[in-house]
């Protein structure tokens, strides 16, 4: 059994680019360069996830994770909530076409 999401959000999640530029960089003085070496990674990759036009793969959410002191569920979870709300708009007339089984 399942529960019904009846509802839409309708703000965009927070990228979790926009969390390392507006909240960890800033709480720990980072900068691109650091934060590229802390993370052993380039920092053209670090500057394409902080203008969100790269995801948060599993590598570095755990290269996050160690850094930070928390999970890389949390970084994931933020990436997964962003490209969920993503395709549901560029796919919305497609699912709405698809109609719901009911099992027997």
């Amino acid at each position: 059994m399942s529960i019904k999401n009846t509802g839409s959000r309708t703000i965009k999640p927070t990228h979790p680019g926009e969390m390392l530029r507006e909240d960890f960089m800033v709480d720990y003085r980072l900068t691109v360069a650091s934060l590229a070496e802390a993370l052993g990674t380039s920092r053209q990759t670090v500057n394409e996830i902080l203008r969100e036009n790269r995801a948060t793969t599993p590598a570095v959410a755990l290269k996050l994770s160690r850094l930070f002191g928390n999970t890389p569920e949390f970084w994931l979870n933020a990436q997964r909530a962003v490209e969920l709300w993503e395709a549901e708009k560029h796919y919305k007339k497609q699912i709405e076409r698809i109609r719901p089984l009911n099992a027997a």
